[in-house]
């Protein structure tokens, strides 16, 4: 729904459904029960997610004609696409399978411009939109600098092209569409200071030559249009893994003019080793389940950060006292703390308020997708989940709470 804060929306990553046949179906059981609690007097957004196969049925006429006229009766509208994961993001096993293909691969940038287009006919007339994606690939696809070098080259050179696409769409409809890149801890870009450095070291001085010859653009509005169509996308669960939910992330922006496309408004899992370390190990067995990948970085008693690619692996390592982990799980945000651990949700609420101050964005998505697999004590029936989170999100924004 449109607020003073933005469309408060969530993404629909949660429904199972690789074939639009099938997404759409959950779509329409669970999206009017939600609208109903949350929204039943006005308009509610969708943060949509499209597997590349459900964006192959969508775009054909009927489909799409069908979906908008659907939209319309129901009383919704599509604010932004979820391009992340480009298929079966409900097999048993995603892990690193969530990356593939990456920006290096020419499978990535077409299933991207087939999401802009689709977006471009849904979204409302007067409102700009995003599709989010991977921050170019993941780490350790490749075993050596070199390779990855060539990796993050092609991948800019892609992202570019589609740069291009959505200066065209603006130019040819009016309308601004954003490709908003999410940094991810263990991708190429995994933390929001390597986003940043690709993004001013990288991106802006390869896309200037092109935005010129292809446009006539000087390096200024070059520069204005980058930074119009290519965003970060803030997924507030990765940036507390990564310990960057302070200031300095805020002031970043504010000095590069960096514009925010989204932020994913999730918590991380936090543990604060302080006692019984050996129990604690023990009662995080259960968060290491097979399906997702769960990054964890630790801070030691003594400063040092440690990261492991999966919980399982840090699990192995161990723990000392006074360690505290932060574990990529998405973890329901209206929660403070899960028996002995903690979530992130101090952090969250320090964007929220920092949005509150400034507006860091137009939309913010609820993102949290791992409901099917948190421990069966953590587990609620969808909807009331869905609707818990936001109506948790709404009451913290008018309120008059910050942190």
């Amino acid at each position: 729904m449109k607020t003073e804060f933005g469309h408060l929306t969530y993404c629909t990553n949660i429904h199972p459904g690789e074939s639009w046949v099938d997404h759409f179906q959950e779509l329409r059981i669970h999206l009017p029960l939600i609208k109903k609690e949350i929204s039943p007097n006005q308009p509610m957004g969708i943060g949509l997610r499209l597997s590349n196969e459900a964006s192959l049925s969508l775009i054909e006429e009927n489909q799409l004609l069908e979906f908008q006229n659907w939209l319309e009766q129901e009383s919704f509208y599509v604010i932004g696409i979820n391009g992340f994961p480009y298929g079966g993001f409900h097999t048993d096993v995603v892990k690193e399978a969530v990356y593939q293909p990456d920006w290096s691969d020419q499978n990535r940038i077409e299933y991207t411009q087939r999401l802009f287009f689709i977006l471009k006919e849904l979204l409302p007339a007067n409102e700009e939109g995003g599709v989010s994606t991977v921050p170019l690939s993941y780490l350790y696809f490749d075993t050596n600098v070199n390779d990855r070098n060539v990796r993050k080259s092609k991948s800019t050179e892609q992202i570019i092209q589609t740069l291009l696409t959505l200066i065209r769409i603006q130019k040819a409809t009016g309308k601004t569409l954003h490709l908003d890149i999410e940094p991810e801890p263990d991708g190429m870009l995994g933390c929001f200071l390597d986003w940043v450095i690709w993004y001013t070291s990288d991106l802006l001085p390869a896309a200037f030559p092109v935005l010129m010859d292809e446009f006539g653009f000087d390096s200024q509005f070059a520069e204005e249009q980058t930074k119009n169509h290519i965003r970060l996308c803030l997924d507030v669960c990765h940036l507390a893994v990564t310990y960057e939910v302070n200031p300095f992330l805020f002031s970043e922006l504010k000095r590069l003019g960096i514009k925010v496309g989204r932020i994913q408004v999730s918590s991380a899992l936090k543990v604060k080793f302080q006692e019984n370390v050996g129990e604690l190990l023990h009662s995080l067995k259960p968060f290491d389940e097979k399906k997702y990948l769960h990054q964890v970085v630790a801070i030691t008693k003594d400063g040092e950060k440690r990261s492991y690619r999966d919980l399982n692996l840090a699990l192995d390592a161990g723990a000392n006292r006074l360690d505290e982990w932060r574990i990529h799980f998405h973890v329901p945000i209206f929660l403070e703390t899960y028996g002995t651990f903690l979530s992130t949700q101090e952090e969250l609420k320090l964007v929220l308020t920092e949005h509150k101050k400034d507006h860091l964005s137009h939309i913010l998505e609820v993102e949290t997708y791992t409901w099917n697999v948190l421990p069966k004590n953590s587990q609620l029936p969808i909807d009331k989940s869905i609707i818990r989170e936001l109506q948790w999100l709404r009451s913290f924004l008018e309120s008059n709470s910050q942190i």
